[in-house]
This record gives structure tokens, sequence and C-alpha cells, in this order.
């Protein structure tokens, strides 16, 4: 793999700051975010990607490219919980290999944006309507997640009560991903006009933030790494090898309906992602059963790790040889 992809990376100000807060926990540093700035930054970045994301979308338009994209990102966001709960079920009961197949058929917004800022970087460009797809991914796989653990256990080995109804509310209507459709569709009816008028707040301060928030996040996943003693080898080994599986499927559908490389990287990014937000509180609340510190330690202190400093480099080497 082309070092410089790895060196890009990781010398972009927002991914050293992820490190700055791992080596703060690490050297046991007083350093820490007060709570609610990292909520009112994660609100920021998904209304701001959103609402980008709506502008370009009603500059391009509706057409067979962005149905196919769409299509593919909702085929993986269901395929994906289910093998992989077949492979977590070779070690785990049913709700455990549910949760945890839950969290990786569903996305990480904040991986997603990682990956926009390095092909920003590269200047290869990417589609805006590639954030209508996250906004797809996020909530198919919580469903698949709850149909499994039904279809794998019985009623007597559980004390669940939970409806149909409050699933797919908490599924489709939690804040994230409200926030995500309504900012896209506040782009898609503004259009230029709405960019012109919020820029100045939409992408002269997103790379401050981005940068503010992976600081918390290298906090928050450095705390994150002890619980690992407790996930064992299997469960480390499916956090680094899962979303290379995801990425190099994404990729061969990328390839198949002939997406631009841009789209290509952040296709396989959502598919290699892995939810540490929206997927863990609705597997709280439907699947006690589960134990949160495996599926949440997993996504947060492995795999987004893997992601944001090896995986997107990897991804983006691939695209140049499959594309090339």
């Amino acid at each position: 793999m082309d070092v410089s992809l790895i060196l890009s990376n990781i010398l972009n100000p927002p991914v050293l700051f992820f490190f700055l807060g791992m080596t703060a926990i690490f050297v046991k540093s007083d350093l820490e975010v007060p709570p609610p700035i990292p909520k009112l930054f994660s609100l920021y970045l998904l209304f701001a990607i959103g609402f980008k994301g709506g502008v370009e979308l009603a500059k391009s338009g509706v057409n067979q490219e962005v149905l196919l994209t769409l299509a593919a990102a909702i085929l993986m966001a269901c395929a994906v919980p289910v093998y992989t709960f077949f492979i977590l079920k070779l070690q785990l009961d049913p709700y455990n290999a549910a949760a945890i197949a839950a969290t990786y058929g569903s996305i990480s917004a904040v991986t997603f944006i990682t990956a926009s800022s390095f092909l920003e970087q590269l200047n290869v460009n990417f589609d805006g309507y590639m954030v209508a797809a996250l906004a797809l991914m996020e909530s198919p796989a919580i469903i698949v997640g709850l149909i499994l653990v039904n279809l794998f256990t019985s009623e007597e080995e559980s004390d669940r009560e939970f409806s149909w109804p409050e699933v797919l509310q908490e599924a489709f209507l939690n804040g994230a991903v409200f926030l995500l459709v309504g900012s896209l569709l506040v782009g898609v009816l503004t259009g230029e006009r709405g960019w012109q008028v919020l820029s100045p707040f939409t992408q002269d301060m997103f790379y401050g933030v981005l940068t503010f928030f992976l600081l918390d996040m290298g906090l928050v996943a450095a705390k994150r790494i002890k619980d690992l003693k407790k996930i064992g080898v299997f469960l480390i080994s499916f956090a680094i090898l899962t979303p290379i599986l995801n990425a190099g499927i994404g990729l061969l559908i990328a390839r198949l309906i002939d997406m631009p490389e841009g789209d290509a990287l952040l296709f396989s990014v959502l598919c290699a992602s892995a939810s540490y937000i929206a997927v863990p509180a609705a597997m709280r609340l439907t699947v006690p059963e589960a134990n949160p510190s495996l599926y949440i330690s997993t996504a947060l202190a492995v795999t987004f790790p893997f992601n944001i400093i090896v995986g997107i480099p990897l991804y983006q080497y691939s695209i140049n040889l499959l594309w090339s």
C-alpha cells in the first residue's frame, strides 16, 4: 500500500487531534471536554453534512446513478447484520450476536465525515447524494437485528417487553437520523441560495468543529480500550477483519455500478464503519440481555480507530488499483 496515503490521512489535523485525545488518557492528563459540548458538536456535524448533501442533491437531481447508489446502500445495511450474525453466533449467544451485528450493519457518521475530509485533502471529488446513503444506512440494521433476536430466541428465554411501534420510532426518529434527514431536505429545498446564506456556518467552521470533536473521540476511545480485556481475541479480530470484508464487498458493488472514485470510497467507508451512538442506544432499549460493553467497545475502541488510521487509506489504495 502507498505509504503516502497513510501519511496524508494521519497528518490531517482532525486525525492528529484524535491521537492527541488518546495520548491524554494514556499519560493520565486531566484533559477533558465538558459533556454538553461533544453533544452539540455531533449535532452540528450532522446538520452541516446533511445540509451540504441536500444542496448537492438539488444540483444533481435524482437520476439512475443516484437510485442505484441508494439501493446498494440499503442492500448492504440489511445484508451485513445477517451474515455477521452467523459469524458471531459461532462464539456468542443470539442476543449479543444480534446486537453486535446490528452495530456493524449501521454506520458511523464521524468516520464518513473524516473520509470526506481525506478526499478533499486529495482533491478527489464526491457527490453530495452520498449523504442520503448515509441517512438510509443508519436504521435498517436495527430492524434486522431485532428480527434476528426474535427468530433465534424463544419467549421463555427472555423477559423482553417491547412493541414494534417503539422500535420503529427509535430506529427512524432518533435524534441523529431525524436531524440528518431533516437537514438534507432543507438543503434540497433551499439549494444554492441556502448554501450562500449558511456557508460561513456550514463550511468555514466545519473542520474546526470536526477537529475538536475528534479530540473528544480520542479521549472516549482511549477510555474504552480497557474494555478490550473483556471482549477477547475473537471479538477484537472480528472488529478489525469485518470492516475490511464489508469494505471489500462495498467496493465490488461500487465497481459493478460504476461509482466515481470519491463516491466509492465513501460507500466503502459506510459499509466498513460501525455505529457507536444510534444502534447502542436502540439495543439497550430493546435487547437488554446483550452486554453493552461488547458492542460499544468493539465499535468505538477497535473499529473506529482502525478505520480512521488504516482503513480509509487502505480502501483508497484498493480503489486506485480497481479503478485504474
